[in-house]
């Protein structure tokens, strides 16, 4: 039985998470870059995303770091304030084990601690039958627009999907202060 555990990701996990995510960039489109970034740009990624205080996990299936999520601003705006994007990445042979679900998952249990009201999937080649789109369906995400040919990679225009997940009573009542900003 393969076993996933996930944890909070350090700056040592680096190296395994640029390879991830140069797969990523160069055989899928759920990112839209074109050349994979170098290990020192991820690593000032990384320490972007933390400093500001997001979530960032990784999991290791038997041992070995084969994915990574993190929360990051939805838009800088003050107006944004509340609601929060995710990035969530699987290498190649992990993929349909349940790990991306489990990240997921553990994003939404941090974000809602960190008291955001809203989580925004960006989810880039959308379509219905994308996994990513059934993942955040199936942790309660809803359809909320789609940008059409908005993205051009591998020789094809791609779609980008919007879905959102309500928070802490979503838009039911005001916010109190503005999540990781005092």
């Amino acid at each position: 039985m393969t076993s996933i555990h996930i944890r909070p990701a350090q700056p040592a996990d680096l190296p395994a998470i640029t390879a991830i995510y140069r797969d990523a960039v160069l055989h899928g489109t759920a990112t839209y870059e074109i050349e994979p970034p170098a290990l020192t740009e991820m690593t000032k990624r990384f320490h972007t995303i933390t400093s500001d205080g997001f979530p960032y996990s990784v999991a290791e299936m038997d041992g070995i770091v084969s994915g990574y999520a993190y929360a990051s601003y939805f838009r800088t705006r003050p107006a944004y304030w509340w609601s929060v994007e995710d990035s969530i990445y699987i290498a190649p042979q992990a993929k349909g084990k349940g790990m991306g679900k489990a990240l997921l998952q553990r994003l939404i249990i941090d974000c809602t601690a960190l008291g955001f009201r809203q989580f925004i999937a960006v989810i880039g080649d959308g379509h219905a039958a994308s996994a990513s789109v059934r993942l955040h369906t199936s942790c309660g995400f809803r359809h909320c627009g789609t940008i059409e040919g908005s993205g051009f990679k591998h020789g094809r225009w791609l779609d980008t999907v919007l879905m959102q997940l309500d928070m802490n009573g979503g838009t039911t009542t005001l916010p109190g202060p503005a999540p990781l900003r005092g």
